[in-house]
């Protein structure tokens, strides 16, 4: 599938690192670092502005090498940008750590996965089915 892409950053298009991969680095496009403190957040901006098809979506989603070794995730996950989203993607970013994390223009902030969703029509109803878990909550299925 072919989407268009304008890219204001200094950076090459985002790209799948492998033939199996589901998702494609974000790199931040900063003109100064950005220091965020511990259970800081801050909005890092790609410089990517991109026209998805009608019936797509991109999920922005965190990286695992930065939460593993820099305690850094993405809040809002998985982060949605929708098929009549024409501004630039930006990352919102919150360091977990307890100390200081710098993010550098460049830096790979997150990862961008391209689904195919479906949108429903409500059918309103007095009555559902019942299943054998029905309503039993968090965690239910776990129990013996």
């Amino acid at each position: 599938m072919q989407v268009k892409v304008i890219n204001r950053s200094r950076h090459a298009l985002p790209q799948y690192a492998t033939p199996g991969s589901s998702g494609m680095d974000l790199r931040a496009a900063l003109d100064n670092s950005v220091v965020l403190q511990p259970m800081e957040r801050a909005l890092i901006p790609t410089g990517l502005f991109i026209e998805l098809p009608a019936g797509y979506e991109a999920q922005i989603r965190p990286r695992s090498g930065m939460a593993i070794k820099q305690g850094i995730t993405c809040l809002n996950t998985p982060g949605t940008i929708d098929a009549d989203y024409r501004g630039e993607i930006k990352v919102i970013l919150i360091n977990l750590s307890a100390e200081p994390q710098t993010i550098a223009d460049g830096d790979r902030i997150a990862q961008m996965v391209i689904q195919q969703v479906t949108q429903i029509a409500w059918q309103p109803v007095s009555d559902i089915e019942t299943t054998e878990r029905n309503t039993a909550g968090f965690g239910s299925t776990g129990r013996l």
